[in-house]
């Protein structure tokens, strides 16, 4: 490239190498050495200029590339908190739902249970009625025969 120090494939020359450059003169047909010095004064003020922004775009770039890194980390751990959270949310549904049925079976295995022990409570109270109501007519029947022979008492008496 410039002599015979060759600079590597995508190594940029520093500021500071330009302006350090020195060119060996010709004794004929050589460039007018404060017109190579000026335009070289220039080239390494633009260039200088140039490689402060690149190095500050690579700095940028770095900063964004490990920015977006963390970004895509926690978009991650975001997406898999949020599937945690699915799952769970489901796997509580499914525990309520499950609650949820076994309440409403033990409701209706009570008011099964309810329901035999009423039946078996009108069975018994039907049978002392039936039982009362038996007594009442022996009872009746009792005093309808005490009062046929007290009848009869005092039919006697009147007689006599």
């Amino acid at each position: 490239m410039f002599g015979k120090k060759v600079k590597e494939e995508g190594t940029m020359l520093t500021p500071l190498e330009i302006e350090n450059k020195k060119f060996s003169k010709q004794m004929m047909n050589g460039y007018h050495v404060d017109e190579v010095d000026e335009f070289l004064d220039i080239l390494t003020a633009d260039y200088e200029k140039l490689y402060k922004e690149n190095a500050e775009s690579r700095e940028k770039l770095e900063q964004l590339t490990q920015d977006v890194s963390h970004y895509k980390t926690i978009e991650n751990t975001l997406q898999s908190t949020l599937m945690m959270a699915q799952s769970t949310a489901e796997e509580v549904k499914n525990v309520a739902r499950q609650q949820a049925e076994q309440i409403i079976n033990d409701a209706q295995a009570n008011a099964r249970q309810e329901i035999v022990n009423l039946e078996q409570e009108i069975l018994l109270k039907k049978k002392e009625l039936e039982d009362a109501q038996k007594q009442f007519d022996i009872y009746k029947a009792k005093m309808e025969s005490l009062l046929i022979s007290q009848l009869e008492i005092l039919k006697d008496i009147n007689k006599d």
